[in-house]
């Protein structure tokens, strides 16, 4: 029987030596592999912090202390630790556990995190109530994997070492810096070299009390012999070790260790525990995709991965067509070899949104800004007011971090910035943190800006075209997932503001209602036709991709021929498309839409997106019942 059967909840792992932990760890990153090579998940990421999570679980006691995980895609050793070893295997699964940390999912989960650089305000917010309550717990926030390059992690850290009248404002919490290296040197740049060794023993912390407590006693200068002292010891730790930016902002920095060394990892946890005056800074280094070798050698294709091969590392299922995002990318090369103002721009995503062979082709004209999504877009409309053409290629879930900058430093000014919006839509696996299912409702009511989005690759290409002669901000937005309709619906010339006919009864006046979609919607929408014609209801199939504009002619024409109108949108209802185009009607004095078919007032679940759709009732079947039902309503 192997250890890790053993092991139900954290006190289980208490009793262990150091040799069981080696073994237990051994036994964890196996499943980890075994897993995600079945589910998909995060892999580099959860092998580089075993050690690191169960170190942290022997020193400190779950639920009552709180542990908080920034991005979260580092917490599958803690679910696995936490009671759900034996619901593992459902990872990520529609109805199994998710992959970051849920509240609703466990006790030992004291804080939910899906995006980056969030863990070290919750954790301080989560100190800060516990001194207000009076309690006496630990908090610790494990961040790292590029985390640290968000702004946030520096706002809180700021605040964190707050001092007033000399003492600092909260009782201290516990910051781990999991420095994977690539991902420090990568996204953090410049800060990476102040993370070096610096002595932690007690001892030593007690040595520097007894000496101050000596020194500020001796008659007439003891305060200025306090004062060199502390001078001098700064000038030569600072000289000698590094460490002096994280102690600027009060934190007390101890480290670099070693993230794998048990045995030192321990006792600086159990040294960092005991310190109860300031908020302690650990500074581990650890190894990205350790314990698999192809994921060690290449941590960035193993960060996030899809089902996969153990064996090659291949992933297990190939789609034919190409995604999106590398649709979206091939074209920025093009459009960059005509005009060298196109520049490309990323907040730590240069594999996930396509752009590697933009980066191989034109590599002085991309740019990673780590994980810092408000600076990316305002860095976008800082080189478009200087002249240059950005592109900024950006997953719907994280642009939502950059909600200001696109309103105020790009659109209000009028810029000229294209927003490539990958993974628009329900994303599946990844769950509510990761679904692009809000950001037409947080751009669509900002003036001056333009939101398209493809039925398939051929009409984002033609929207590429558009954008380079476009002298305004606008956005596109697609699935990760891409699409090819050429066999059935050959792509002809896109313009903003007009809509295309795919689908309508054998008389166009006879069609009884229209059902207006965009995006992957449209094949669903063309296939709910048929099962409508089926079923004696004649429908016409819009693909109305540009969401705005609205197209202002065809909706006055639907209404002439008094066709009756339902929308669909894989997207939030509330402020989405069916929302504008009803909005619209209604100021014009024509009908609005009888149903208006998207994603409701709720956010949902982790799970296969063909699964997900099924949920929200946005597959063809679903849409069919829908109509019918409208229709019978409108009698």
């Amino acid at each position: 029987m192997r250890l890790l059967d053993t092991i139900n909840q954290p006190k289980d792992i208490r009793a262990l030596s150091i040799d069981q932990l080696t073994e237990l760890a051994g036994e964890i990153r196996q499943l980890l592999i075994d897993t995600v090579a079945v589910h998909g998940g995060h892999l580099a990421p959860n092998l580089g912090t075993v050690e690191l999570i169960l170190a942290m679980h022997c020193v400190f006691d779950t639920p009552t202390d709180k542990l908080v995980f920034d991005v979260g895609h580092q917490a599958y050793t803690h679910k696995i630790l936490t009671g759900r070893r034996q619901t593992f295997h459902t990872l990520r699964d529609f109805g199994g556990i998710s992959g970051f940390p849920n509240r609703k999912e466990s006790p030992h989960d004291a804080f939910g995190a899906g995006h980056a650089s969030t863990a070290i305000s919750a954790a301080l917010g989560l100190a800060r109530a516990r001194s207000f309550l009076g309690q006496s717990h630990h908090v610790v926030a494990l961040v790292g994997d590029g985390a640290l390059g968000g702004g946030m992690s520096y706002e809180a850290m700021n605040d964190a070492g707050s001092k007033t009248e000399g003492k600092t404002i909260d009782t201290p919490f516990i910051v781990i810096l999991n420095d994977n290296e690539m991902s420090i040197a990568r996204n953090v740049g410049a800060l990476s070299k102040h993370l070096t060794r610096l002595r932690s023993s007690e001892r030593w912390r007690g040595t520097k009390r007894v000496i101050h407590g000596g020194l500020v006693r001796v008659p007439v200068v003891g305060k200025r012999l306090v004062a060199w002292v502390k001078s001098f010891k700064n000038d030569l730790k600072n000289f000698l070790v590094g460490g002096e930016f994280f102690e600027s902002l009060g934190f007390y920095y101890l480290g670099p260790v070693d993230g794998h060394d048990l045995p030192m990892l321990i006792r600086v946890l159990e040294e960092a525990k005991g310190i109860d005056d300031v908020p302690v800074l650990i500074h581990a280094v650890t190894q990205k995709g350790r314990g698999y070798a192809r994921a060690e050698r290449k941590p960035e294709n193993f960060h996030g991965v899809a089902p996969f091969l153990v064996e090659n590392g291949k992933a297990r299922y190939t789609s034919q067509v190409p995604s999106f995002g590398a649709v979206a990318a091939e074209a920025l090369v093009r459009l960059a070899q005509q005009d060298e103002r196109v520049v490309a721009i990323t907040a730590a995503m240069r594999l996930g949104t396509g752009l590697l062979p933009f980066e191989t082709a034109f590599p002085k004209r991309c740019f990673d800004v780590g994980i810092a999504e408000q600076h990316a877009v305002t860095l976008a409309a800082g080189m478009a007011a200087g002249g240059m053409r950005p592109y900024f290629a950006v997953y719907s879930t994280f642009l939502q971090r950059g909600y200001d900058q696109v309103l105020h430093d790009m659109c209000l000014q009028g810029l000229p910035v294209c927003l490539l919006v990958d993974r628009a839509g329900l994303v599946g696996d990844d769950g509510p943190t990761h679904h692009g299912v809000f950001d037409i409702a947080f751009l669509r009511h900002i003036p001056g800006l333009s939101i398209f989005a493809p039925r398939d690759t051929q009409e984002l290409a033609a929207m590429m075209d558009h954008t380079l002669r476009l002298d305004e901000p606008c956005a596109i937005r697609y699935a990760r997932d891409g699409a090819d309709m050429s066999a059935t619906h050959p792509y002809g010339n896109f313009e903003p503001g007009v809509w295309e006919v795919l689908a309508s009864p054998a008389d166009a006046q006879v069609a009884q209602v229209a059902l207006l979609a965009f995006g992957h919607m449209v094949r669903v929408a063309l296939d709910g036709a048929e099962l409508l014609a089926a079923r004696g209801i004649r429908a016409q199939v819009i693909n109305a991709s540009t969401i705005k504009p609205l197209d202002q002619k065809m909706l006055a024409d639907l209404a002439a021929r008094c066709v009756l109108i339902v929308t669909l949108e894989e997207h939030a209802l509330l402020g989405g498309f069916g929302e504008a185009v009803a909005g619209f009607c209604v100021a014009n004095g024509q009908p609005a839409p009888i149903a208006m078919l998207g994603i409701q007032d709720d956010y949902v679940p982790h799970g296969a997106v063909n699964r997900l759709l099924e949920l929200c009732g946005l597959t063809a079947e679903g849409v069919a019942l829908r109509v019918e039902e409208a229709l019978k309503k409108h009698g």
